[in-house]
């Protein structure tokens, strides 16, 4: 659900920026979202955990490290593969990573899905499609879509490093301090090579509803959001944590149901709000069922 209300924020706050400084690429506006976002996350979840980051340990700056590198890898994949392609496939295949997991989970276990898996993947896919409305006849792998795959397959490592048990002893306030630091280091080079001017990345945020949204993406979408992942997701399969995940396009599409006005009204941008579709109802559907059989028993091998 975080993660969904982030993709109106975002939005919003890159039409209000582009009133700003127009004729900027989008590249440095994104670049310079992402450095900002995890890098006061990072400043405030130290200040909160300092004591505890005194008796940090390697393999928690190991695996702060990992996860970042595998989410800012995705996030620039995802970036590029959008310049090449459309947006609805886009956030097709950026879902890919519900397939990826349990491929890789069969592949290293030497155990093919349970049958209760191959449904809900299968739901997941066919709901998703239905949120993006993919047109399969007029589909290709280009540029586009190969570099999404890639950004999927980066989220798939991400998943995959929470439930690893090398890093089981971890604590998730220390690692995630060393991930959000780790992907603002890695987008300085990205925002120096795209900064038209050294004050843009202070004009960028000039405005009261700018900062608001820049807010809104630090607390509730990064530092809520990935702490209760980094928390919680290593009690879960990483299958199942994959397709619960999916339901993060439907929160999305619900919440852009009428963010957009409220954001549009409180920042001067023309920002419509979506239309609630029978498309909607039937692709949130078909991910929700997937998530209800998820946690259901039925498909289940009983002895």
């Amino acid at each position: 659900m975080l993660w969904g209300l982030s993709f109106p924020v975002m939005k919003s706050l890159m039409l209000a920026q582009q009133n700003l400084l127009p004729g900027t690429g989008s590249w440095f506006f994104t670049s310079l979202g992402v450095m900002y976002r995890f890098g006061f996350a990072a400043l405030l979840l130290a200040a909160v955990s300092w004591r505890e980051l005194r008796t940090i340990t390697r393999r928690e700056v190991e695996q702060g490290m990992v996860i970042s590198t595998f989410g800012v890898g995705g996030i620039l994949f995802q970036m590029d593969g959008l310049a090449y392609t459309d947006a609805s496939i886009s956030a097709f295949l950026t879902q890919g990573y519900c397939v990826f997991i349990p491929l890789w989970v069969a592949l290293v276990n030497r155990r093919l899905p349970t049958k209760k898996a191959f449904w809900c993947i299968a739901l997941v896919i066919a709901g998703v499609a239905v949120l993006a409305k993919i047109n399969f006849h007029s589909f290709k792998l280009g540029r586009g879509e190969l570099e999404t795959l890639a950004a999927s397959f980066m989220f798939t490592g991400q998943i995959l490093c929470l439930e690893h048990s090398r890093y089981a002893a971890n604590r998730p306030s220390s690692f995630s301090t060393v991930m959000f630091a780790g992907m603002t280091l890695l987008c300085v080079p990205l925002v120096w090579a795209t900064a038209p001017t050294a004050s843009a990345c202070l004009q960028a945020y000039a405005t009261l509803p700018t900062c608001g949204f820049l807010a809104l993406l630090i607390v509730p979408c990064t530092l809520m959001a990935y702490l209760l992942m980094n928390c919680w997701q290593k009690y879960v399969a990483a299958t199942e944590a994959g397709l619960i995940y999916c339901i993060e396009p439907v929160c999305a599409s619900l919440m852009a149901l009428f963010l957009p006005a409220i954001f549009s009204a409180w920042a001067g941008i023309s920002y419509p709000n979506e239309q609630f579709t029978l498309r909607l109802v039937l692709g949130g559907g078909l991910i929700t069922a997937a998530n209800v059989l998820l946690q259901s028993r039925w498909l289940e091998n009983r002895a």
